[in-house]
């Protein structure tokens, strides 16, 4: 039984994952990639999934940003159970308070930085020269102030990643789910891309969920969890 302290934790929480299960079939055999995962992210707070490719962080990961359905198991943000809602509120979800980086930047290859960050705040609702605004704030804040007009071929890989950050910032979203955000990324330029995502969750005051196979990196983390046989693991 869960107690009334507990509950209200889960209630206050950005993200809570409850006993998360995702089974895939191929052909006559099932693959158990969650089996029962739980977690919960605060304000703040910033979780490390650590693991080997193909333990299933990107599965976790899908299933927290509303991308796919857990098979078993409830997804809450901020209370709110998501896992059933149909997809138009999901989808609405997503947008404004959901924030997404990749290993691979996705950046739009025909628009400049500035213009990637602008495009998804009017998309969100605002107007251009507010996220105009909020856009220039955030490549600065990122090192970026030289770079806005550059397109994602002349930035380099860690400016690309930068850039993507602040995209996924822009609409200042309650939850950012990173999925091995430095993966392409030299030591180097890692360390650092990783310190400022870092920075920006804990000054914006985010729910950050990033999964990685860098314990080094994770250990800037406030909790890490090992995904081990479709389980979280608190190391």
């Amino acid at each position: 039984m869960i107690d009334a302290d507990t509950d209200k934790k889960f209630c206050n929480a950005s993200l809570h994952l409850d006993r998360v299960h995702r089974t895939f079939v191929q052909g006559y055999r099932e693959i158990k990639v969650l089996c029962g995962a739980s977690l919960i992210a605060e304000a703040g707070e910033i979780v490390a999934v650590v693991g080997p490719s193909g333990s299933g962080k990107s599965t976790l990961l899908q299933i927290a940003g509303l991308l796919e359905p857990p098979t078993s198991g409830k997804v809450f943000i901020s209370g709110t159970q998501c896992d059933l809602l149909p997809e138009n509120q999901r989808a609405a979800l997503r947008r404004n308070s959901i924030g997404f980086v990749y290993q691979s930047h996705n950046l739009l290859p025909e628009f400049s930085a500035l213009e990637n960050v602008v495009m998804p705040q009017i998309i969100a609702g605002r107007s251009r020269s507010i996220a105009n605004r909020c856009a220039k704030d955030l490549l600065t804040r990122l090192g970026l102030s030289d770079r806005l007009t550059h397109l994602p071929s002349r930035l380099s890989g860690g400016e690309q990643q930068r850039t993507a950050i602040a995209r996924a910032i822009a609409n200042v979203p309650q939850v950012l789910l990173a999925d091995e955000p430095t993966g392409n990324l030299d030591v180097e330029t890692s360390k650092k891309v990783f310190e400022e995502l870092v920075s920006l969750v804990r000054g914006d005051g985010l729910a950050a969920i990033i999964a990685t196979h860098d314990r080094e990196l994770a250990s800037a983390a406030d909790r890490t969890f090992l995904l081990h046989e479709g389980n979280l693991i608190s190391q």
